[in-house]
C-alpha cells in the first residue's frame, strides 16, 4: 500500500472523479438546488409543455432515491443523468457515514482484515494508501418497496483517518433487469471500481484538486 498522508487532524472531505454524465446530489445541504440543476439539464433542449409529465415523474423518482439515501445517513448521492450509447444507465452511488463496532480500539488494517474475513464476497483493498473493505453481492427484488428487479451491489468501507470511530461507505448499485450477471451490470461494476481508484481524502492543508475532481461533500 502507498503511505497515507501524515496529518494530526481528520480530513475535511473526500473527492471522486466521476464518469461523464454523472452528477452529485448533496444530501445534507443544497439538495433542492442540485435536483433542480439535474432536472433543468435533463430537459434543457425540450419544450416545457411537452415534458411536464416526464419531468414530474423524474423528480418524484429522484426525491424517493434521496429520501432512501438520507435515511441511510447519506452524505452524497451520485446519479448518471445522460444516456450511454443511447441507453439510460440504471445505477447510483451513495456515500454515507457508518460505524464499525470496536473499530476505535483496533488498528484500521486489523479491522479491515476482520471485516473481510466475515464473508466470502469481501476483500481488503487499497484506497488512497489505506486499507478498505470491498464487498460485492446481489440483492433480490423487493416489490413491496417498489424494487422490481434484483440488483448487483458493490460497497467500499474505509476508516476516516485520525478518527477511527467513523468509517465512510461508498455504495454502488445497478439494476440488472432480471439478470444481475448481464454484460451491462458487469461493465458498470468495472466502471465503479475504476471510479474508486480516484478516491482521495482532502485535508485542510492540501492543495486544491483539479476542478473535475471536486465532487465533494465532506465526511463529517
Amino acid at each position: 500500500m502507498n503511505a497515507p498522508q501524515e496529518t494530526s487532524a481528520p480530513p475535511l472531505s473526500y473527492s471522486l472523479v466521476l464518469p461523464p454524465g454523472w452528477r452529485q446530489i448533496p444530501l445534507r445541504n443544497g439538495t433542492e438546488r442540485a435536483v433542480k440543476r439535474v432536472l433543468d439539464h435533463a430537459f434543457e433542449n425540450l419544450p416545457r409543455d411537452e415534458v411536464f409529465t416526464y419531468r414530474r415523474d423524474l423528480e418524484a423518482m429522484l426525491l424517493q432515491r434521496i429520501r432512501d439515501a438520507q435515511e441511510a445517513d447519506g452524505l452524497d448521492l451520485y446519479l448518471p443523468i445522460e444516456l450511454m450509447h443511447g441507453t439510460s444507465v440504471p445505477a447510483s452511488i451513495v456515500v454515507s457515514e457508518t460505524r464499525v463496532a470496536g473499530a476505535e480500539d483496533s488498528d484500521p488494517e486489523e479491522t479491515a482484515v476482520l471485516l473481510a474475513a466475515a464473508g466470502e464476497e469481501r476483500e481488503v483493498v487499497d484506497l488512497d494508501g489505506a486499507p478498505a473493505v470491498r464487498t460485492e453481492q446481489t440483492a433480490p427484488a423487493d416489490p413491496g418497496r417498489g424494487v422490481e428487479f434484483p440488483s448487483r451491489r458493490v460497497d467500499y468501507q474505509v476508516p476516516v483517518p485520525q478518527d477511527l470511530q467513523r468509517w465512510l461507505t461508498v455504495a454502488f448499485s445497478t439494476v440488472g433487469a432480471e439478470d444481475v450477471d448481464s454484460e451491462l451490470s458487469l461493465l458498470l461494476v468495472d466502471l465503479f471500481d475504476a471510479v474508486m481508484t480516484t478516491f482521495r481524502w482532502r485535508f485542510a492543508d492540501a492543495a486544491e484538486p483539479p476542478r473535475r475532481a471536486q465532487n465533494l461533500r465532506g465526511a463529517r
